[in-house]
């Protein structure tokens, strides 16, 4: 019989395992990688199946198996085959934190602090890898042949390291050195040295898997913030261990569990109360903790007394993650921990939080990168997402498999960087997009992006409007065919020439159609009102027809002639930053999303107050009106838990009605908003007892990092 293995099944010790399960077998054959696959030629399929199926390897997963009449193997004993140019799919793991074994041989023996370290259960995959079939030479480490030692590891059979295509050691594999400010070498032991030059308070990088981080101790923020230019953004920390993760946080046995998994993302987590977890996150109510997952960082928490480490990817603000090791210098690091193994596939680290049981990612990335997600649709498409937290999207063969995070639009390296990723997974897929998929906004930078990859391919381009996006990507992570959604988030380009944010749709994969939204206000100065957060209230109080006085007679003389010009904007992200200017929690925004996010601990301790009542009026729902009541003496976080709330009651309401006289079974919440975990409780009592399905997302961004998903699935549906 032959034997196809289709699935996760490069990268993970696949047919080193097929190899000890058909010897114990005393069987007959060969196992080899064929393009993406894997293929058993055997004597004996079905015995060999009954026992190999019962003990995969820990990070295999079989998608399918198609079994092939075949005449027997003419071999004596079986053997691991020389691999070949086959089909084309993704078919190895995401980077996994380096197992506990690997520590262990860390420890002691001719691997003792070597930080490259790894075996057939563990260590970077996708961010090394060139191309398939998964052999040594489709990766980086096709620079470091092995030595004897490593070499009698891959060839003996009951070695973990049996076929382990990245099998190095201090003799043969990739090294560290460690650089001053002046790309100087500094002497010694360069990781025990870094960790010396943390201690004393210096500010360093450190090359890992996929990219860089810039690190410090927490004794430092207050320096890193002043360096970094990052006065307010939240940094993420990196603990030595499980114990030091309830030092500073209050994980739930849920985030523990992805704070614990081998995927070590960044777990947003809430905070324990310190001036030192503060000055990490001010204003929030919660803290990005993760683990070490690589060996270097293991190591540098060996010599360091400290038990944790800000973290947070080395990149000049808006521009992706540095690579090249000429390059990073420009960051003006004290020192730089670097080595000279490339880093082929850039992957930021993974950010998520959790609600309830769901997981919603705000990065999906580093060791969740290659994934799909299935779709009951064939073709081939391409999606090159929005503007902010860009992701593409490839899809073929009833998948849709999502790019890593790239980062923002604006970033000169940006597009370059998406165009390289999605071309990357079409080499991979060894797929022929029939069609492209781009969001409407003119201004967008993916949309140079998308043209281009039309040309290239000769594929249809369509544009899909930015919120519709939105709630196909929560159908795809739901499996559903309709949907009424509320899509809330910043903004995104509507049909009708206005900023949206704050939709009631009634969608499917073929159209879409806008039920309720908020009231438009008028971005004064377009971009600038996003900023300057006084231009908003002052918006506001003129459609109030009330006084503001936080601009000079002559500056709001302008600022009023410009309201009747200026774009309107039906946004709950700017809905949001209004409420937290207005009650003095926010006053400008330095980074993206920051008055929402800092509204967030009042909502989530404030309580429903009379006074804050709106309505829906022909599907536009009132918000400047609630504005005149703000400081009535009232709690803080009551106004804003009040404003909030009435809102969401007026747009559930909108979508339970609709979804009723339409008959769409669910309806559901996504956009960047859909992240407040307030909102997301306030969304799920409002519409429990309507007898409709209540769907969250769970595997794609609830943020435009789960545009390109949505576009993916409607240029899918566009092709049938």
């Amino acid at each position: 019989m032959r034997i196809i293995f289709k699935g996760v099944v490069q990268g993970v010790g696949f047919r080193p395992a097929v190899h000890r399960a058909a010897s114990g077998l005393g069987l007959l054959g060969e196992v080899r990688n064929d393009g993406s696959d894997v293929v058993v030629d055997i004597d004996d399929g079905d015995r060999f199946l009954d026992s190999f199926l019962s003990d995969l390897p820990p990070l295999a997963h079989v998608d399918e198996i198609v079994r092939i009449d075949s005449p027997p193997p003419r071999t004596d004993g079986f053997r691991i085959a020389v691999s070949l140019k086959g089909s084309s799919g993704l078919s190895i793991p995401t980077d996994v934190a380096v197992c506990g074994d690997c520590l262990k041989d860390m420890k002691k023996g001719r691997r003792s602090g070597y930080p490259f370290t790894s075996c057939t259960k563990c260590g970077p995959r996708f961010t090394l890898l060139e191309d398939l079939p998964y052999d040594r030479v489709s990766t980086a480490m096709k620079a470091f042949g092995p030595c004897r030692d490593c070499r009698k590891e891959y060839e003996y059979p009951n070695d973990r390291r049996f076929h382990h295509q990245t099998v190095c050691c201090p003799e043969c594999g990739p090294s560290y050195r460690l650089l001053d400010k002046n790309s100087k070498n500094i002497p010694g032991d360069p990781i025990s040295k870094f960790a010396d030059m943390l201690a004393e308070g210096r500010i360093g990088v450190v090359k890992s898997w996929g990219g860089m981080h810039i690190c410090c101790t927490l004794d430092n923020v207050v320096r890193m913030r002043e360096w970094y230019r990052r006065e307010q953004k939240p940094f993420a920390i990196m603990v030595r261990d499980e114990n030091a993760v309830y030092k500073y946080g209050r994980p739930t046995g849920e985030e523990m569990m992805h704070i614990t998994s081998t995927h070590r993302p960044i777990v947003l987590i809430e905070k324990r109360d310190s001036d030192t977890v503060d000055r990490i996150s001010p204003g929030l109510d919660n803290i990005g903790i993760f683990l070490p997952y690589t060996g270097v960082q293991h190591i540098l928490f060996e010599h360091l007394k400290d038990d944790a480490l800000v973290m947070t990817s080395a990149n000049v603000p808006g521009e992706p993650m540095i690579l090249d090791d000429d390059e990073i210098t420009v960051l003006g690091a004290d020192m730089y921990l670097l080595h000279d193994q490339q880093i082929t596939n850039r992957a930021d680290d993974s950010v998520l939080r959790t609600f309830g049981d769901r997981t919603f990612f705000i990065r999906r990335s580093r060791g969740h990168i290659p994934s799909y997600i299935r779709i009951r649709l064939g073709g081939a498409a391409v999606a090159v997402g929005a503007q902010e937290n860009l992701t593409g999207s490839v899809a073929a063969g009833g998948k849709i498999h999502p790019t890593q995070h790239i980062g923002d639009g604006e970033g000169m390296g940006v597009a370059d960087y998406l165009e390289k990723s999605i071309k990357t997974h079409i080499r991979l897929l060894g797929c022929h997009p029939d069609i492209v998929a781009m969001d409407l906004h003119p201004g967008y930078v993916s949309r140079g992006v998308a043209k281009r990859l039309s040309e290239e391919f000769g594929s249809e381009i369509i544009e899909v409007q930015h919120h519709w996006a939105h709630a196909a990507s929560l159908m795809v992570d739901n499996n559903t065919d309709d949907v009424v959604a509320l899509t809330l988030d910043g903004s995104g380009y509507g049909t009708d020439g206005t900023v949206w944010g704050g939709e009631v749709l009634a969608a499917d994969l073929s159209s879409f159609s806008r039920i309720a939204s908020l009231e438009g206000i008028p971005l004064l100065g377009s971009e600038k009102a996003l900023y300057d957060l006084r231009r908003l209230r002052f918006a506001i109080d003129a459609m109030n027809k009330e006084e503001n006085h936080s601009f000079p007679e002559k500056e709001a003389s302008v600022l009023m002639k410009m309201m009747d010009k200026s774009v309107r904007c039906s946004s709950m992200g700017r809905l949001m930053d209004s409420i937290s200017y207005s009650l003095g929690i926010c006053s400008a925004r330095t980074y993206d999303g920051e008055p929402a996010m800092k509204l967030e601990p009042l909502l989530a301790r404030g309580k429903l107050i009379p006074g804050f009542e709106t309505e829906n009026k022909d599907g536009i729902i009132r918000t400047a009106n609630l504005f005149s009541r703000i400081g009535r003496n009232d709690d803080p976080a009551d106004t804003a838990y009040s404003i909030i709330y009435n809102v969401m009651k007026c747009l559930t309401e909108s979508a339970v009605e609709t979804a009723d006289s339409e008959g769409i079974g669910p309806i559901g919440i996504t956009g960047g908003v859909s992240y407040n975990s307030a909102v997301c409780k306030m969304f799920s009592e409002m519409a429990k007892d309507t007898g409709h399905e209540l769907i969250f997302h769970n595997n794609v961004p609830n943020g435009d990092g789960g545009v390109s998903v949505g576009q993916a699935a409607i240029a899918l549906k566009r092709i049938r």
